[in-house]
């Protein structure tokens, strides 16, 4: 019985020895560290300093971008987007742009049924009026002729 309670003292005593050789051995790391970033500071000054302003108009750039260029799900008079007079004089159904648009983003027909949770053969009936509608050939046609009219961006 009376190992088990000097073990228990010898253990706490050990744990403490171990944290303040860990925060000792941590503290000599970053001043090492520390000595070895000033170094380099001293002879790449210019670097860095460009480095740091390069960054910097970098962030403003990203920030600036994200407020000038942000889309809205309406737009300033308050409409839905994709020109609307455009939609209603060419017959397009809701459907239809919602397929038209995600064929402008790039989409092959088994991905567009696969977002719109329709079959591959419904994605082709809609592409295939759309082309009648817009009065086009081709996917890039439509697509083209589609950004022209604004219905999609």
């Amino acid at each position: 019985m009376r190992k088990r309670t000097r073990l228990r003292r010898l253990v706490p005593g050990s744990l403490r020895t171990l944290v303040v050789y860990g925060v000792a051995l941590a503290a000599g790391a970053l001043l090492l560290q520390w000595l070895e970033y000033q170094r380099f500071a001293q002879f790449h000054s210019a670097e860095l300093q460009i480095g740091i302003v390069a960054a910097l108009f970098l962030a403003l750039g990203v920030w600036a971008g994200s407020r000038l260029f942000r889309r809205s799900a309406t737009n300033d008079a308050g409409e839905a987007p994709g020109n609307p007079a455009a939609r209603a004089a060419l017959g397009i159904s809701d459907r239809e742009h919602e397929v038209l648009g995600l064929l402008a983003g790039g989409l092959s027909n088994k991905q567009i049924a696969a977002k719109l949770g329709v079959s591959p053969n419904t994605v082709k009936t809609h592409i295939a009026r759309l082309f009648e509608k817009l009065g086009a050939r081709r996917r890039t046609e439509a697509i083209l002729k589609a950004r022209e009219l604004g219905l999609v961006a």
